[in-house]
């Protein structure tokens, strides 16, 4: 018995082309379209389905409906010299009444009721003008440098390595300066401090003369105390005796 002819129109109608590089996923698109008057179920097969992601991979057509089907390949170490050997396969019947069961209607589908056409799979590489980032890079890479153009180049490289040496002096310097003017306003306090504990007391503040002579001298403020807290005890043992 005589094979049934395809009625399905395929977009590509032989070949599916990925076009790479193929160091990430490559996708390319087949086209399904019904024709007749008559719903059509269909399947997608391959020959290295490990290396195929297909969606849908099969379905019913519509009457006069088309179907757009994804094939994405999988990434891979492309050796051009080595031909394509993998294939892909579209099988299609007339849909039945009921399709509520696409797995029993494959099952059931008497062989000389299946349709099919057969793709063959083209890897290609892009072509060099399709690169012109690359080429421009090698064209920089390959063309010589002029004296001039390195001289350039060596000063400009040279004075970016030199600024930041010229902010970090600037700013030592800045900050001497700083610590210099601190350092005269700090003496400065000193010494009219200096003149301000060096006034004469007077004579009916003897406790506050002789703080001023114990700051003169130098002695700690734990002494001064002692030396105060005796002063007083002085002072109430003179008023009790009289």
């Amino acid at each position: 018995m005589a094979k049934v002819e395809q009625v399905l129109l395929l977009e590509p109608p032989q070949e599916l082309k990925f076009r790479g590089p193929f160091t990430d996923v490559v996708t390319t698109n087949l086209k399904l379209n019904n024709p007749i008057d008559k719903r059509v179920c269909f399947k997608v097969k391959t020959t290295a389905p490990r290396r195929y992601c297909v969606r849908p991979n099969s379905g019913v057509i519509e009457v006069g409906s088309s179907v757009n089907v994804s094939v994405m390949l999988q990434p891979f170490d492309y050796d051009p010299n080595e031909k394509s050997k993998h294939k892909f396969m579209v099988q299609s019947l007339v849909a039945p009444s009921d399709t509520s069961d696409m797995e029993a209607v494959w099952k059931e589908v008497k062989p000389e009721e299946l349709m099919d056409s057969k793709l063959r799979c083209v890897f290609e590489l892009p072509p060099e003008n399709d690169k012109p980032l690359e080429g421009e890079t090698n064209k920089i890479l390959s063309s010589p440098i002029t004296k001039a153009e390195s001289s350039s180049l060596s000063k400009s490289i040279s004075s970016n390595l030199d600024d930041p040496d010229k902010k970090f002096a600037e700013e030592n310097k800045r900050l001497q300066g700083e610590i210099q003017r601190l350092r005269e306003e700090n003496k400065q306090f000193k010494e009219e401090d200096g003149l301000r504990m060096r006034k004469p007391q007077t004579a009916n503040n003897p406790l506050s003369s002789s703080s001023t002579l114990l700051k003169e001298e130098g002695l700690s403020p734990r002494i001064l105390a002692l030396i105060i807290l005796f002063f007083i005890i002085g002072v109430i043992i003179g008023k009790v005796a009289l």
